[in-house]
């Protein structure tokens, strides 16, 4: 690999470690667009995924007393169910597709949002579970499995910290369960580790800053930077 595309792919996962950093997720959402540009996609794909899951270990201890453990936990085993079929996707399918089709969804979902639709009822058992397995999926095929279950937690009646904290946990457990799976097909090899062992400062430096730049949002302000992240980043996986 040439010394550009190495300083490009460390200056992508610091701005993805500030964002991560101010939101509790959008880490792989920024990354995963420009570095399977980089990179190419199975590559790309194992490293994002152990950068979300090392990298929320400071944050859940910050966070762990704030986390709704009731709701996320029944997104959370949906998803870790669903994780291995989207591995297997990644291996047998064009990832590109898979992006694109995401990329709508998104953008669709967080327009509704920013026109000003709340989730006002109570979250149901059976939505946390459809949500997290569709999550579990997106995730182990492109390591992009947050939308969903962001645009659930967003839209519901917790306050900016226990969704943020919910977050947090949600992208850690459910990236962590990713790498077993691309180990296990063989996806995730010595070249995934190396590399992620070399963009791991520079995520970890943006990480410390966005962590810094959190206080100074409101929970309005936070609503609408993430929803707003979420148009802009989706906008570019459609056209990449």
């Amino acid at each position: 690999m040439d010394l550009f595309t190495l300083i490009a792919a460390g200056i992508i996962a610091a701005i993805a470690g500030v964002v991560r950093g101010i939101t509790g997720f959008g880490g792989a959402m920024v990354m995963a667009p420009p570095l399977a540009l980089l990179l190419g996609p199975k590559l790309a794909v194992p490293v994002i995924l152990v950068l979300e899951s090392v990298a929320a270990a400071p944050m859940l201890i910050q966070t762990r007393h704030l986390v709704h453990w009731r709701m996320i936990g029944a997104i959370l085993l949906a998803a870790c169910v669903t994780v291995p079929l989207g591995v297997l996707a990644l291996v047998a399918i064009d990832p590109a597709i898979t992006r694109r089709v995401i990329a709508v969804t998104v953008i669709v979902f967080a327009v509704i949002l920013l026109r000003g639709w709340r989730y006002a009822g109570r979250p149901r058992l059976a939505t946390s579970v459809g949500l997290g397995a569709v999550s579990g999926a997106m995730l182990g095929a492109t390591s992009i499995g947050g939308p969903p279950v962001i645009l659930y937690l967003l839209s519901g009646p917790d306050p900016i910290e226990t969704t943020r904290a919910n977050l947090t946990l949600y992208v850690a457990v459910s990236s962590l369960i990713g790498v077993i799976m691309l180990w296990d097909q063989g996806v995730f090899d010595a070249r995934a580790g190396w590399m992620s062992v070399l963009l791991a400062p520079a995520y970890y430096v943006g990480l410390l800053i966005g962590l810094r730049l959190f206080p100074r949002f409101s929970d309005t302000r936070f609503r609408q930077f993430t929803l707003m992240l979420l148009i802009v980043v989706s906008t570019g996986i459609l056209l990449a």
